[in-house]
């Protein structure tokens, strides 16, 4: 049973996009933020612990807080003093969703602390509302691999199965990339060629994470909507892409808003891709973490305290 006092939040971090999927397509990886709320006579208090635990902000300042402040305005309660403790698991502005864990990890904490008032279509808006766009928060809620479509608080949350002959091999750098600088480099508008490329290639991403079709992959990770001028901002990235590649992987994208860059490839071959973006970073003086992450399949969760 869930203590309504005191609970701890697991959420998952996520890749965004995939290539052609831009603002839409997301999934959740095996790579985790938890936080602890606690209700507390105290005033409200942060302590955040694990990799880059010095760089949360105060409250004000903290997604983490106005996620958990904006349900209680939505439901007209008055907001507990609580103590909140952070476990930090996923890196920060790596493009690996570590905000919409945040929205997630605030929301729900609020929710089961004001005993759910709120259902989790109406979080789960919220939370869109918050982030701007669903790529990272649904997939942080709900796990698995998901197409978002819709607008306002109208939305289809779609299932994308994943064939699990791919592997996913994420290279995380050890330099930060803003969202806000990722999106400042991006076109007010597109022709209606690339327009066309990118329906067409999304089509093909769905059909080849369905089946596992290496060809299909190779080309559908092509993109025109954003990859093309955000890959100037994260330097090696045709080093790298280039050893993905050359080590027999599928291809390789930008993680949501980058640096992070992801490859996919053949199961077997997942531990040589590694190897292969590690080395080709490395060659460039950057040091970079790879990992082959698994898809979490259950998304934000209540675990044991």
């Amino acid at each position: 049973m869930i203590n309504s006092n005191s609970m701890v939040i697991r959420v998952p971090a996520t890749t965004a996009n995939i290539g052609p999927g831009f603002d839409c397509l997301g999934m959740a990886l095996s790579l985790y933020n938890e936080f602890e709320f606690t209700r507390s006579p105290e005033p409200t208090k942060f302590e955040a612990f694990g990799m880059e635990g010095e760089k949360i902000y105060l409250p004000e300042d903290n997604l983490l807080w106005q996620s958990f402040v904006k349900v209680y305005e939505h439901i007209g309660e008055e907001i507990p003093q609580v103590q909140i403790k952070i476990k930090v698991g996923v890196p920060m502005a790596r493009g690996l969703g570590s905000s919409a864990t945040a929205i997630v990890g605030g929301l729900l904490g609020a929710n089961y602390l004001a005993k759910n008032p709120l259902s989790s279509q109406e979080l789960m808006n919220l939370a869109i509302a918050l982030e701007g766009h669903p790529d990272n928060v649904i997939p942080a809620f709900m796990g698995n691999c998901i197409l978002s479509v819709g607008s306002g608080d109208n939305w289809h949350f779609v299932p994308i199965p994943v064939n699990p002959d791919i592997a996913f091999v994420l290279a995380i750098p050890d330099f930060e990339l803003s969202t806000e600088e990722a999106r400042g480099v991006l076109p007010k508008s597109l022709s209606y060629s690339d327009s066309v490329f990118n329906i067409a290639h999304m089509g093909l991403l769905l059909r080849g994470l369905q089946t596992g079709n290496g060809e299909w992959l190779t080309e559908a990770l092509q993109d025109k909507l954003h990859q093309p001028y955000r890959r100037s901002l994260i330097k090696g990235y045709d080093q790298v892409e280039q050893a993905v590649l050359s080590h027999n992987g599928y291809g390789m994208v930008i993680s949501g808003a980058g640096p992070t860059l992801l490859a996919l490839c053949p199961d077997h071959e997942a531990q040589n891709v590694a190897q292969g973006m590690e080395n080709a970073w490395a060659d460039l003086g950057v040091k970079a973490k790879v990992r082959s992450l698994l898809i979490d399949s259950k998304g934000a969760e209540v675990i044991d305290n």
